[in-house]
């Protein structure tokens, strides 16, 4: 997008196109107005709109643009907080309630999927977390134990069985979580801008939020070249979050996070690793990922970013790396490479946030935007249409907290993360 290969990389080449959509010019009046076009307000747009309400989505530059066209595209149930801390952060109610809601969210991608007849080459045959060393398989070891007595479908492997599932005998053990699935996740977000459309949403793109201004009752949401008047704003900009909402982007500290994606790989090489196509991740501190695209591609990604010369030291690390892991694998070729930030709490946990009066929003993913972004989605067109109380949302209502040192957490990420793979193309 904007002409940049690193932006979209491989999902721009191969997702369906979008919607047809244009600017904002002049003034429109409805019941809400949705300011950002990935999963959440897409999401959002898409449920408001098959209750009947007049909807409008304001998206700064294309369908997409931000994370929910940019990550891997494993869509995960849960999060990185263990399920038996969640009732010690949020409480019992709300803990009880998230874990709930983030468990089943892959439900909901799958059925949105099916039902819009979404083209995103959906696969659901679950995720692998994949141990690294003693404390990898530990961690793997407590999360198992707590979602098992909830009763959910994850199941820990041992060495050989993850050797047989992953292709590599670089892991101590796996864990296996069918709830769990891959998608091509700009095809996935355009989609649902198509079924927002299809269901009366207006979705509108090139629309910068340049200010808001309260008229009694309603908002005023003036782009350059239009406005919206609207009882309800929805915030759904998360990481990639502008003016006129600082306070959202000064709660969260970027992480970026790169992919790139080799050409087809041969149908023997293929056959070995991940043969039932899951998508998998490891366990390590600067992690990395791996997954299949339709064709064959083999997609690998870890934390950093593709600018300066943090290009060819991830490029080599990236290419040295999948030939550890995957030592059969021969050389690989990058057909694409690119990359996005990842909107990182203080505590790991997503928000909800009343910034004014009639303007709500979650934020703050942490890396599992595909299936939070979706429900919550779902979840406030659901307070908005008066079906859920405000007291009964899966997370309490908080005002957004600035993280200290947020840039120059920043910078070390991108910097440790560059330095890291360096020291890792030499040992």
């Amino acid at each position: 997008m904007l002409n940049d290969p690193r932006s979209h990389g491989l999902w721009e080449k191969t997702a369906p196109a979008a919607p047809q959509t244009a600017p904002l010019r002049g003034d429109v009046s409805v019941n809400v107005v949705i300011v950002g076009g990935g999963y959440t307000g897409l999401s959002a747009a898409l449920h408001l709109a098959e209750k009947g309400a007049k909807v409008a989505v304001l998206e700064a530059v294309e369908i997409g643009f931000g994370g929910s066209g940019r990550n891997v595209g494993l869509v995960n149930a849960g999060m990185w907080v263990m399920p038996d801390d969640l009732p010690g952060v949020l409480g019992e109610d709300y803990g009880g309630r998230l874990l709930e809601l983030l468990g089943n969210a892959p439900d909901l991608v799958f059925e949105l999927i099916e039902k819009h007849q979404i083209e995103c080459e959906a696969v659901r045959t679950g995720t692998l977390h994949c141990g690294v060393g003693v404390a990898g398989v530990k961690e793997l070891e407590q999360r198992a134990e707590q979602w098992v007595k909830r009763g959910a479908p994850v199941r820990l492997l041992d060495a050989g069985e993850t050797a047989r599932k992953v292709g590599s005998t670089a892991y101590a053990a796996s864990l296996l979580d069918l709830r769990a699935g891959t998608i091509q996740p700009l095809g996935y977000v355009r989609g649902l801008a198509r079924a927002a459309i299809e269901a009366g949403a207006q979705v509108f793109t090139g629309s910068p939020v340049v200010a808001t201004e309260r008229d009694g009752q309603r908002w005023s949401v003036q782009t350059p070249e239009g406005s919206v008047s609207a009882d309800w704003i929805i915030v759904a900009t998360n990481a990639y979050t502008k003016a006129p909402w600082p306070q959202v982007r000064a709660e969260l500290v970027h992480l970026p996070y790169f992919n790139f994606a080799t050409k087809p790989l041969s149908e023997n090489i293929r056959a070995f690793i991940l043969p039932d196509r899951q998508g998998a991740w490891d366990t390590k501190e600067i992690l990395s990922s791996f997954r299949f695209d339709q064709q064959g591609r083999l997609i690998f990604g870890s934390v950093g970013a593709l600018r300066g010369t943090g290009t060819a030291v991830h490029r080599i690390w990236a290419k040295r790396a999948l030939a550890r892991i995957f030592p059969d694998i021969g050389e690989v070729e990058f057909e694409a490479g690119w990359y996005g930030n990842i909107g990182m709490t203080s505590d790991a946990l997503p928000k909800f946030h009343r910034l004014a009066p009639g303007v709500i929003g979650f934020s703050g993913y942490n890396g599992r935007g595909i299936a939070p972004g979706t429900v919550f989605g779902q979840v406030l067109a659901r307070h908005i249409s008066g079906e859920l109380g405000e007291a009964d949302l899966p997370l309490p209502v908080t005002d957004p907290q600035e993280q200290t040192f947020r840039r120059l957490r920043e910078a070390y990420y991108e910097t440790g993360a560059q330095l890291a793979h360096l020291a890792g193309t030499i040992i």
